[in-house]
């Protein structure tokens, strides 16, 4: 027994970080885990390593010491970098790899602002929480994704998926999968009836609860997806300069620029969006919209330049919601906390979902699949029988 429930733990771990790997390559940001490609970081984090990946929305205040992994403008050609804070000013954070003698902004990187911060590594004891070689096993993982995307690709006669679509398609193809090895390969017992010569099968005997509830997970986390994935945090950059331009990112010191920040909402349900700022030197208005199916909106992002020049960072968050609570629950619930308003609305969803799907299964109890097979005997006794 203690074996076994070892067994499904540590199966649930995996199948749990495989997810959070599929997902963070999917939305460009870290899901739960992350892993580091270079040894900037020794010995802290060696290349390959990864780490549990807090999201910066309920990591708290950044502080000095802290392990970020941001969207860089420059260090490792704009890619997400993960190094520590060493400073915190007002204009941002100076960030520096364990094993580099310069820090990022000595090396023409802007400093980071929190809009950049996707996660934040989880520390006991002031160590960060290390997971050998799970990024050598995620770049593997990636050069197979590649390659299936490729061979899928050229199936349909395109030259690319996009590591979104071909997410989607090996995301539905394994649930599939699982739910058919749940329904038709469950435990079973085969028996045979020696008098007569027939097999008999018998497969698993299912509980509809157990069903209901896998289904309803499901249906929360494409819920969850369809929420966060058209919002997210978008990062400008801006030059202040010593002269005026027509180009919008290049300020003039001490000036100002403004330029459309535009939503849609492609879905079948209404949603309510939040846009703050994420950064100083923005502002954003209006802050809060209501969008229909297939509604547009449109605010206006007005940047300011610093006193000095330079390469600066501007950001601005968005916050989506679909409305299935009142609209004014979900500003109460957002103006305490920005997750709070996602959990509520799982909370509501996965509620309604089990009532209607217990209501409808009442009395069912459980899904019984049965199969019979009968084997033909030689002889003329095989032909009677």
């Amino acid at each position: 027994m203690i074996k076994r429930i070892a067994e499904y733990a540590l199966a649930i771990v995996l199948v749990v970080i495989l997810i959070s790997l599929v997902f963070g390559y999917v939305l460009g940001q870290p899901a739960l885990v992350a892993y580091v490609e270079t040894g900037s970081m020794e010995p802290t984090l060696n290349a390959g390593d990864g780490f549990i990946a807090v999201p910066a929305a309920i990591a708290g205040d950044v502080q000095t010491g802290d392990v970020v992994a941001f969207e860089s403008e420059h260090v490792h050609g704009g890619q997400l970098t993960t190094h520590r804070v060493v400073d915190v000013r007002e204009d941002g954070y100076i960030t520096q790899g364990d094993a580099n003698p310069f820090t990022d902004q000595s090396q023409a990187e802007p400093p980071v602002t929190d809009g950049q911060i996707k996660a934040v590594a989880l520390q006991v004891n002031g160590e960060v929480v290390r997971i050998p070689h799970l990024g050598t096993a995620a770049m593997a993982l990636q050069t197979g994704f590649g390659a299936a995307e490729r061979t899928v690709a050229g199936l349909f006669g395109l030259r690319t998926l996009g590591a979104e679509r071909m997410a989607y398609i090996l995301f539905a193809g394994g649930l599939g999968l699982f739910m058919a090895s749940f329904l038709f390969g469950g435990p079973g017992r085969r028996d045979r009836d020696t008098d007569r010569g027939r097999w008999r099968s018998r497969e698993g005997v299912f509980s509809t609860t157990t069903i209901i509830v896998a289904f309803v997970i499901v249906l929360l986390i494409v819920t969850t997806i369809a929420m966060v994935m058209p919002a997210g945090t978008a990062t400008y950059s801006i030059v202040s300069s010593q002269s005026d331009s027509d180009r919008p990112d290049v300020i003039q010191m001490g000036g100002s620029s403004e330029i459309t920040y535009p939503m849609h909402n492609g879905g079948f349900l209404p949603v309510i969006s939040y846009l703050e700022p994420a950064s100083t030197g923005v502002e954003v208005e209006p802050q809060r919209f209501e969008m229909g199916m297939n509604g547009t909106a449109n605010a206006t992002v007005t940047m300011h330049a610093p006193d000095e020049t330079g390469l600066y960072q501007r950001s601005v968050t968005e916050y989506r919601y679909i409305v299935v609570l009142p609209p004014s629950v979900i500003d109460a619930l957002y103006v305490v906390h920005p997750w709070l308003p996602y959990i509520a609305i799982n909370t509501v969803v996965g509620s309604l979902l089990l009532i209607l799907g217990f209501a409808l299964s009442r009395g069912s109890g459980q899904v019984r699949l049965r199969s019979r097979k009968r084997e033909r005997r030689s002889g003329i006794l095989g032909w009677l029988s």
